[in-house]
């Protein structure tokens, strides 16, 4: 393409305000991207994390404010598989398990990794796929209330759909719901709570 004289040239990938936008409207690059740079602001605090000094809730508060940042920014136009999930979960554990650092065998008396479901108890918060689910809905209800209804829907309107009903909210119109702010509100604070394994 040539503009002013000047030759474009086509890419299959770019950055665009921090982004990475793909010819074939592709995801997957956008969050392994995420990841990559998530790992990289892990490592750079990884050294405080196994520390001892500070608390738990501390080093939490570090991985929600410096790390899951980098990780979810623009995270409301992703269209989630289970393989996505699958691979942010399983970032956000790798952190997890630095935080809380190894457990102790009361029989063997060897230490080992947590497992799991061992993370969950003791994170209390909203784990990083419910963040990203509640995320979209906010800011769902926010583009529904500025477009029209009658514009084409995209496809993360389904992954809406579904988290409502995962929570609850029903199966009627969402965008519908969404106009009533109160509600909605809720709803968001119902999907960002909902705890699963």
């Amino acid at each position: 393409m040539k503009t002013d004289n000047r030759s474009i040239e086509r890419v299959e990938e770019f950055k665009y305000l921090g982004k990475t936008l793909t010819d074939q409207n592709s995801i997957q690059e956008e969050i392994k991207s995420r990841l990559k740079l998530g790992n990289a602001c892990y490592h750079s605090v990884q050294n405080l994390l196994s520390s001892r000094l500070p608390s738990k809730n501390l080093k939490i508060k570090i991985y929600r404010t410096i790390i899951l940042p980098v990780v979810l920014y623009g995270c409301e136009t992703w269209s989630l598989t289970l393989r996505e999930e699958s691979r942010v979960r399983v970032f956000e554990n790798r952190v997890l398990r630095k935080v809380f650092g190894p457990k102790g065998d009361e029989v063997t008396g060897e230490w080992r990794k947590l497992h799991n479901e061992e993370l969950i108890d003791l994170y209390s918060l909203p784990n990083i796929v419910r963040v990203v689910k509640s995320r979209q809905m906010r800011w769902a209800g926010h583009v529904v209330r500025k477009r029209t209804l009658g514009r084409p829907r995209r496809r993360w309107d389904n992954n809406i759909k579904m988290d409502l009903q995962e929570v609850g909210g029903g199966r009627g119109d969402w965008m519908e719901l969404a106009q009533d702010r109160d509600r909605w509100q809720a709803l968001v604070g119902t999907v960002g709570d909902f705890r699963v394994p």
